[in-house]
């Protein structure tokens, strides 16, 4: 009776062993599979208003070309390619997946798809006609920093100031100045929203202090560029520490 007895009490203790260790063994390969998930982050994104300058600079940095001739982008513009400054190099060198993102207010919500695979943003500002376009610019800049998966992820944006080649185009120091100002005065004014409004957007900058780029979370920085004559060497280097061996 009591080996009996000694038997199933061993045998149960077998049982539970194996599930334990089952148990441990998916929480690992669950935590492996989600690191590969992120290391799998290749995608650079290039996002801002219509008119910018984005589908420019995406085949400049494909093709060392401006392509003229491009239209307004009404569909996201994607391919994965060696970028066509690093093509001369010897070895192996890898591909990256680069999206150009319509900048119609209507279309702005297909940012959202490719978040997730996203190691940066590059948001394109057009210097030459900043000043008329500043608070909607800062508002679509400011939705940008605040959702949720470029905060968790810490995902960095790089804040371009395109067409800095022009005469009239107003300096990188100016935009980003008058960004931050914008942006701080839309923290004032969605204070009075409601939580469940805001329930998914995260509150930027440190309160009661005036906003500036350096208190976001994610890196934020601010370059210059000419798309159009392939002024783009800030660009490329970004895209190199997000995505390159």
């Amino acid at each position: 009776m009591e080996a009996s007895m000694q038997q199933f009490l061993e045998s149960g203790l077998e049982f539970y062993v194996t599930i334990g260790i089952l148990l441990v063994t998916s929480i690992l390969i669950f935590i492996v599979i989600r690191t590969l998930r992120r290391k799998k982050a290749d995608t650079i994104l290039l996002v801002g208003l219509s008119g910018g300058g984005k589908t420019v600079l995406f085949y400049q940095l494909r093709d060392g070309s401006s392509h003229q001739g491009t239209v307004t982008s009404m569909e996201p513009n994607e391919d994965s390619f060696v970028l066509h400054s690093e093509s001369s190099k010897k070895g192996k060198i890898k591909p990256v997946h680069i999206v150009d993102l319509p900048g119609h207010s209507r279309l702005r919500p297909k940012l959202d798809e490719f978040l997730p695979q996203a190691a940066g943003i590059v948001f394109l500002v057009d210097a030459l006609d900043f000043l008329p376009n500043s608070r909607v610019t800062a508002e679509y800049l400011y939705d940008v920093l605040t959702k949720a998966l470029v905060v968790k992820n810490k995902i960095p944006v790089l804040i371009v100031c395109n067409k800095v080649d022009k005469v009239t185009a107003h300096s990188m120091d100016f935009i980003r100045k008058q960004l931050e100002k914008e942006i701080d005065k839309l923290r004032a004014s969605r204070t009075g929203i409601s939580d469940a409004d805001i329930a998914h957007e995260v509150t930027l900058g440190v309160a009661g202090q005036p906003f500036t780029f350096s208190q976001c979370i994610n890196k934020v920085t601010v370059t210059e560029a000419s798309a159009i004559s392939g002024k783009i060497s800030d660009v490329e280097h970004f895209i190199r520490e997000r995505v390159m061996p």
